[in-house]
């Protein structure tokens, strides 16, 4: 109980975490480098007045001003840095700074492409002070400069690089100084004369290899020859405008994990459209693109909603983390061998996945809720904006993929050391490469979709898409004042949670019927087409087969003492018998265990053949290594027999354990108990599995505590892990004899015990023999 409680609250602490996190940070946020800038402004009465707005502000700042009114900025070309543009031949020109900018023009038409694209820098620059904007959108300008993700201030304009007019030929002094206003104030920028070079190539094909060659990676001097644009004309004529329009997209600086910059491609577009309407019309035609302007915007504060930034990442870790509890519960059960001590008290594999799923389940389930509850309580947005159900639909079928992913898991591992270390290397190996290598994939527009489904296969990343597309709607909801996710965004073309909550489903249903078949094999030993065979039926043909050993070779009976010979006629006489009141009778059972390390092969039980009837109390005695346990875990179906067969109340233990089970208790030699659990809570367990319940549950439970003398002095309540080595061998005892079964296996039952209480031991088994073959 307190392991469970502890569990349910580690996302209680996850979720303080993040708020923790959240307001350190929103404290550092709250700096004045993070607020729209201001000035203080003398009143003329000795007091200051504050005053804010983007002509105060830098570019980090401008972005929370209050801006009712945009600036309205010219139109700019992306021109290449003077170190990266391409030249025909030699740097020179890098070294000087007088390198000119390229631009490469094809098409169908050589002479109509060089017409048209020779009207893109003929124009002069004019200044009309009362016009700027208008004066400018007639011109080729450009920057080296790279926008930002907002327009709201153009850095080419903020900066101390001049301002490039493109132009066919430039004077030796050929710059100028323009005024750009900016809210209330003005900006001086320098306008200089570059020099743009217009090449003709035969086909696109040339352009798309020359531009590649430009590529750092495309040339073997690693060496970077960046053009302006490039123009394809294809079949455009004067009754026909088509062109292609290539420009460098690396200035998105998209690497996935902040929003895109802005491109300057308008130009580009306007300098064709407007070379061709001159082309038809003459030099006074002007399709002018005067300026750009973001849209308005309120004072914004940076608030960083960190449930939504890290909530992949962390809330992957939460989720997974029942992984390795599933897993470790599984793997001690099976190490500790207590599955198949309660197997062999009939509780069969059907029953047992059942009542093991539905616990997981439940507990799973309680771990979700307190996740959501929590996290909703203390004011996460992961949670409280997006739909509660989706919440549920997702967390449900993962859980449920996730538990059978344990069952599966454990199916490969028997010992709980290990299973712990590999369940917690998943746990942070599946978060850290979520947030690290899968995230990266997601938020490239690049790369394919199949290979994000095929990515998704994987459990973990399937978990972790779900939860970060959550993340995204609950972000953008906060950004935005609105909703996060609803049942009708899984429609959107980029919400991957519809793909995620189908593989999940199906991989459920797979993983499910792919862990009880490995169960079945792996742990409970049966063959890998079991499914294909009819179950066999207790046939009493099959129970009298006379023994072909003793029928074939009379020499080794001569061999054979008196004794053991009359015993194994005994056991093919009754064999041959239709009925018998015999409880169990062995027919040439023999076990051999494989030689190792070069090691011979050992016999541990040679062809026993024995018959004990009911009320018998049958004792097997022999030095160590004589066979006693293995005859003993052969008849309880822990290993199997060699050869020869067995048969309790006339079921085969090659083929019915499942049926002898229901009527069996064992004692084995080492104690099989739940060190957390009570001898009084074992002895409840174990009675209901042998169908006891009620009034008749509690009498059996008490008569057991007080026939193995650990009903007194609340011993009964004390947890077994607690008890002496003699009180857990009393317990294993009062177990095998709980339900009245039919055949009780004690291995060395008094092991550890004084002389009263092996005594007392003696007296209980006495008691206990009657209608049954302890």
């Amino acid at each position: 109980m307190k392991t469970n409680i502890r569990l349910i609250l580690f996302p209680l602490v996850i979720c303080l975490l993040l708020v923790l996190i959240q307001k350190t940070v929103n404290s550092q946020l709250d700096k004045h480098s993070l607020r729209c800038g201001c000035i203080c402004v003398d009143t003329g009465k000795g007091q200051c007045e504050k005053t804010c707005g983007i002509e105060y502000s830098n570019l980090d700042q401008v972005f929370f001003c209050p801006i009712p009114h945009p600036t309205e900025w010219p139109l700019l070309l992306q021109v290449p840095a003077q170190q990266f543009r391409a030249v025909r031949t030699g740097d020179t020109c890098k070294k000087t700074g007088s390198c000119p900018v390229t631009m490469l023009i094809t098409g169908n038409n050589q002479t109509f492409g060089q017409s048209v694209s020779g009207n893109m820098f003929s124009r002069p620059l004019n200044i009309n002070s009362s016009d700027i904007l208008l004066s400018l959108a007639d011109n080729a300008l450009g920057s080296g400069i790279t926008s930002r993700y907002t327009n709201f201030l153009d850095a080419a304009f903020l900066s101390n690089a001049p301002i490039d007019l493109i132009q066919p030929q430039c004077s030796s002094n050929s710059q100028i100084s323009v005024a750009i206003q900016l809210g209330s104030a003005a900006l001086q920028k320098d306008v200089r004369c570059t020099q743009g070079l217009q090449l003709w190539r035969n086909s696109s094909s040339e352009i798309n290899d020359e531009i590649y060659k430009g590529y750092r990676n495309g040339n073997s001097e690693r060496k970077i020859n960046e053009i302006l644009a490039a123009y394809d004309f294809a079949n455009s004529n004067e009754n026909l405008f088509n062109v292609t329009v290539w420009y460098n997209s690396t200035y998105k600086n998209n690497t996935g994990d902040q929003p895109p910059a802005l491109t300057r491609v308008p130009r580009s577009i306007n300098l064709a459209s407007n070379a061709y309407l001159q082309f038809l019309l003459g030099p006074t035609a002007k399709m002018l693109f005067e300026f750009v302007k973001e849209m308005p915007k309120p004072e914004t504060e940076l608030r960083l909603d960190f449930s939504s930034l890290l909530g992949p990442l962390f809330f992957t870790w939460v989720i997974v983390q029942l992984f390795p509890v599933v897993l470790i519960s599984l793997v001690y059960e099976k190490e500790h061998k207590l599955r198949i001590m309660m197997k062999m008290h009939g509780l069969g594999d059907g029953p047992y996945w059942m009542i093991s799923y539905a616990y997981f389940l439940a507990i799973s389930s309680i771990y979700m809720l307190c996740f959501v509850v929590f996290g909703s309580a203390i004011g996460l947005n992961f949670f409280r904006l997006n739909d509660y159900s989706i919440h549920f639909v997702f967390y449900f079928l993962y859980i449920n993929l996730q538990i059978c992913l344990a069952f599966l898991v454990a199916d490969w591992f028997s010992s709980v050391k290990t299973a712990t270390v590999v369940g917690y290397m998943m746990v942070f190996g599946t978060g850290l490469l979520g947030g690290f290598l899968f995230q990266f994939f997601l938020q490239d527009s690049s790369f394919p979709k199949a290979g994000i489904i095929a990515m998704e296969l994987f459990p973990g990343f399937s978990l972790y898409r779900g939860l970060y597309e959550f993340s995204q709607y609950a972000f953008t909801g906060n950004f935005m004042g609105s909703d996060g996710m609803r049942w009708k965004d899984l429609n959107d073309s980029s919400n991957g949670m519809r793909e995620v909550l189908i593989i999940i489903a199906v991989e459920w249903l797979v993983v499910l019927c792919v862990a009880y078949y490995a169960d079945q094999v792996v742990s409970s030993g049966k063959s890998p087409l079991f499914f294909l065979r009819k179950q066999q039926k207790n046939l009493s043909s099959s129970f009298r087969k006379p023994s072909s050993r003793r029928l074939g070779s009379k020499l080794f009976v001569q061999m054979e003492k008196f004794d053991v010979d009359q015993e194994r006629e005994k056991v093919e006489q009754l064999l041959l018998e239709s009925s018998t009141s015999h409880s169990i009778i062995c027919n040439n059972l023999k076990k051999i265990y494989p030689g190792t390390d070069g090691n011979p092969e050992k016999c541990a039980v040679r062809e026993l053949s024995l018959a004990l009837p009911e009320g018998e109390c049958f004792g097997m005695l022999g030095p160590n290594g004589a066979g006693k346990t293995s005859f003993i875990n052969m008849m309880i179906g822990l290993v199997k027999p060699s050869s020869g067969t067995a048969y309790v109340q006339g079921l085969d233990i090659r083929t019915d354990m499942d049926k002898i089970y229901t009527s069996m208790g064992v004692c084995p030699q080492h104690d099989l108990l739940w060190d957390t659990l009570t001898g009084r809570e074992h002895l409840f367990f174990y009675g209901r599995l042998k169908n006891l319940n009620g009034a008749a549950l509690t009498h059996a439970v008490e008569e057991s505590l007080k026939s193995v003398n650990l009903f007194h002095g609340g011993v009964a309540d004390k947890q077994s892990g607690k008890y002496s080595g003699g009180m857990k061998r009393r317990l294993s005892v009062a177990i095998s004899l709980i339900g009245e079964p039919k055949v009780v296996y004690m291995d060395e039952p008094s092991t550890g015990l004084d002389p009263a209480s092996r005594n007392m031991l003696w007296d209980v088994v006495k008691r206990a023999k009657r209608n049954r073959a302890p």
